[in-house]
């Protein structure tokens, strides 16, 4: 049960969130065209005789599109419906040039699944959350209106006309902008392993139709609500969600009633307007495309798409914590990204190799440079990082150094640094710019002496109980050594020699 509640003049109040993802098919062409769907191409460069809607042009279903929205119901312990049906959805507007849409109302491809939020004490999510998954319908994108070309007229670009979307519906289960930001980022994850959307929402490739209501805490009934377009961002997401749930009870709390509208986020001002009063379904004539047979999925088929299916982020995360015994922070952190945890296993095979060690043995060192070190190093180097020379071998080979003892941490560090900057091996960066510990008894045995015989009122204090002394002996000897002494020998020698 999420905390969010707002406090009002006459009460508390909760907000009920739904949302409803559109995300852009992986699929070289079009739904129901060959056109291509690159990103940035020239406006209306990549449009066909179906998607320009010339008469007598008949679509003719992508089978890629059909088998990446299934593989997408199936990470998501969906229903699977192998009948489903292609629906008209009309509307008139300048970048519709069929004058409809097809999609799917009545029979959608995917049923009832699920996806799990998980707890986050820090963000406003105190435990688990499964959040229900209504159904995920095909259709098409309509074009795109532009209006900064000219100063009375607005032009339009169908390049993504036709574009296969999947619509991934959510049940009115989130209570919170923090659980809502949570669902979007745990889609977009499960979508991006799946490799069905890329889930770029700069580029438009995912975008989430908000639905907010609100209610007095303790009430069972939905309020009215309304629905936010083609909102492209996680935090902008949460940003509607705030202002909008906060809105609704400042007009319920002075008297009035919230319309049931589509209204527009305006970035600039973190508000929502109006954009026009909310349609039903009978408002748009649903009825079946006469052009479309329905889809019906073989078996066959049906279980290529399971076996195609990667392993997902839940199951990863158990995996790092059970098998490589990776703390639950970790775990969670690595398998965010598809290209985080790609990059972690890549470097876990070399560093496992470089090292001699089973991968269970060396997973916590690896998963602490992964996280940590290494995106520190490479941020405080900014623009003279080069990503390219940091290679999983590179990196391997300064983790087998430091296991060794044969660099300390912050040896490590600068070797990376060196790497980074000049694509040079790791092993011969520590021997010429001097980068290795010193693990010679002798020399450090020396060193030492010469600190306890300078010292003798600290080493007199240390034996008569003041055990922080030992601290500031292992910092002159560090010294005295330039920072290059093996620090696990000079503990060693200390204590011998102290005691």
């Amino acid at each position: 049960m999420s905390d969010y509640r707002i406090q009002g003049a006459t009460g508390e109040w909760e907000v009920v969130i739904g949302l409803e993802v559109h995300a852009q098919v992986t699929s070289k062409s079009k739904l129901f065209s060959g056109a291509n769907t690159e990103f940035g191409a020239e406006p209306n460069s990549q449009v066909s005789l179906v998607d320009a809607a010339m008469p007598g042009m008949l679509p003719v279903p992508n089978r890629e599109c059909v088998r990446q929205a299934v593989r997408t119901g199936m990470a998501i312990e969906a229903q699977i419906n192998a009948w489903s049906r292609f629906d008209r959805k009309n509307y008139f507007y300048a970048d519709l040039p069929q004058g409809y849409q097809i999609s799917q109302l009545y029979h959608p491809i995917v049923g009832e699944g699920q996806l799990l939020i998980e707890a986050d004490e820090k963000h406003g999510i105190p435990e688990d959350k499964v959040i229900g998954i209504e159904r995920i319908h095909i259709e098409q994108d309509a074009g795109k209106l532009m209006h900064d070309q000219h100063p009375t007229m607005s032009y339009v670009d169908l390049n993504r006309s036709g574009v296969a979307l999947m619509e991934i519906v959510s049940r009115p289960d989130m209570q919170s902008p923090a659980e809502a930001g949570a669902y979007v980022r745990k889609l977009r994850s499960i979508l991006r392993y799946v490799g069905s959307c890329d889930g770029n929402m700069e580029e438009g490739s995912m975008r989430a139709d908000v639905n907010v209501s609100v209610r007095k805490v303790g009430a069972t009934e939905l309020g009215t609500r309304t629905e936010t377009k083609n909102v492209n961002s996680v935090r902008f997401v949460m940003q509607v969600i705030e202002y909008e749930a906060n809105r609704q009870v400042d007009v319920l709390e002075s008297g009035g009633t919230v319309d049931q509208e589509t209204r527009l986020f305006d970035v600039a001002t973190g508000t929502t307007r109006t954009m026009r009063s909310k349609e039903d379904a009978h408002d748009y004539r649903y009825f079946p495309d006469p052009d479309l047979l329905p889809l019906v999925l073989e078996d066959d088929f049906l279980e290529e798409c399971r076996a195609s299916l990667p392993e997902l982020p839940d199951a990863k995360r158990v995996r790092y914590e059970t098998e490589l015994g990776l703390t639950p922070y970790n775990a969670r952190e690595l398998t965010h990204e598809v290209e985080t945890f790609a990059r972690f296993e890549t470097l876990l095979t070399a560093a496992a190799s470089a090292l001699g060690k089973p991968e269970a043995k060396v997973a916590t060192q690896v998963a602490n440079w992964a996280l940590s070190v290494a995106p520190g190093v490479i941020k405080s180097l900014g623009e003279e990082a080069d990503a390219s020379h940091a290679t999983a071998e590179r990196q391997a080979a300064i983790l087998a150094m430091q296991d060794k003892g044969e660099i300390s941490g912050s040896q490590a560090k600068e070797i990376f640094e060196i790497v980074l900057r000049q694509g040079r091996e790791p092993d011969e960066i520590a021997d010429t710019e001097g980068l290795k510990q010193v693990s010679d008894t002798g020399a450090i045995e020396a060193a030492i002496d010469d600190i306890l015989a300078n010292n003798q009122d600290k080493v007199e204090q240390y034996k008569g109980g003041k055990d922080k002394l030992f601290g500031f002996f292992v910092g002159q000897t560090m010294k005295a050594m330039q920072g290059k002494a093996n620090p696990a020998v000079v503990n060693q020698i200390l204590k011998d020699k102290l005691a």
